[in-house]
């Protein structure tokens, strides 16, 4: 079953205005159940405004969205259900929190859902849990928290409703290494956990690599790329034209082949270059 199917979808900024600007442009993408796919692009490429389709929030000029089959824009469609069922995180969630507590704004969202409130608790206990925020945090108010922190919770409120797709859009801008690391590691294992589809929206490749079965590339409101990761590092040089960067470990092995390494080029994470070049190593030390 497909879980989301986009057809010729198009998003125009300010139509019939002097602003009139196109921000998407023609898409045409299947997301599968349970795939971990990451949007990539620049500022202004359109993949912020492509995920706010997945779940309602915008509206296309022009073309249709289906999930689980249905068409999302037809007449009697609940919009209410399809946000309890594609949840979305914004780049800078912390602006979303304002209960008076942690408990209580991850509760917001499955008590919205008008489940029992034993079914609440329990919702946003496990919630919690799984976005690993020790339970001492949960009388404080959000506001206490750090980024890092305020990030977890936020992820948890849509985690309480128990999506069947979730969408983070940049959930690391601003945080140090480790907190993205954390944030990531965090929601990699959420996926594999409970199987739920993954969008990851990112302009770091670095991020994306580690963690995605597949990476759409995003130029101008248009699909540029849409492949598995290795596949897309292959256009490393068209990636830079477009300002994007493949990840470090890519331009590395490259240089290495470049002078004369019998190298394997797709390593996309440090485990498998490391791994290329002992291999590499150890064949020379044989001969």
């Amino acid at each position: 079953m497909m879980s989301i199917k986009i057809e010729h979808l198009d998003y125009v900024y300010s139509q019939g205005t002097a602003y009139e600007k196109k921000a998407l442009n023609n898409i045409n993408l299947e997301i599968p159940d349970g795939q971990f796919v990451g949007i990539i692009g620049h500022t202004g490429s359109g993949k912020s405004t492509l995920v706010q389709h997945l779940n309602g929030l915008m509206k296309a000029t022009d073309g249709t969205i289906y999930f689980n089959g249905e068409n999302i824009y037809a007449q009697g469609y609940s919009m209410k259900e399809l946000r309890s069922k594609v949840g979305l995180v914004f780049q800078y969630p912390e602006y979303q929190l304002f209960e008076i507590d942690v408990f209580t704004d991850v509760c917001f969202g499955p008590k919205n859902l008008g489940l029992p409130i034993e079914e609440v608790e329990k919702r946003a206990t496990e919630a919690l849990r799984q976005v690993g925020l020790k339970e001492k945090y949960y009388k404080k108010s959000p506001f206490e928290l750090s980024g890092g922190q305020k990030r977890r919770v936020a992820i948890a409120g849509i985690l309480a409703m128990q999506p069947e797709v979730l969408i983070l859009d940049e959930p690391t801008a601003g945080l140090d290494p480790k907190g993205r690391d954390d944030i990531l590691d965090q929601i990699a294992e959420l996926q594999k956990q409970r199987n739920i589809t993954v969008v990851l929206v990112s302009h770091s490749m670095e991020d994306i690599a580690k963690y995605v079965d597949r990476i759409i590339v995003m130029e101008k409101g248009k699909v540029r790329f849409d492949d598995a990761p290795k596949k897309v590092f292959e256009h490393y040089k068209e990636l830079e034209c477009i300002g994007l960067a493949a990840p470090q470990v890519t331009y590395v092995m490259q240089e290495l082949k470049n002078r004369g390494m019998n190298v394997d080029t797709h390593a996309t994470t440090i485990e498998e270059a490391v791994a290329s070049i002992m291999s590499y190593e150890e064949g020379r030390g044989r001969k």
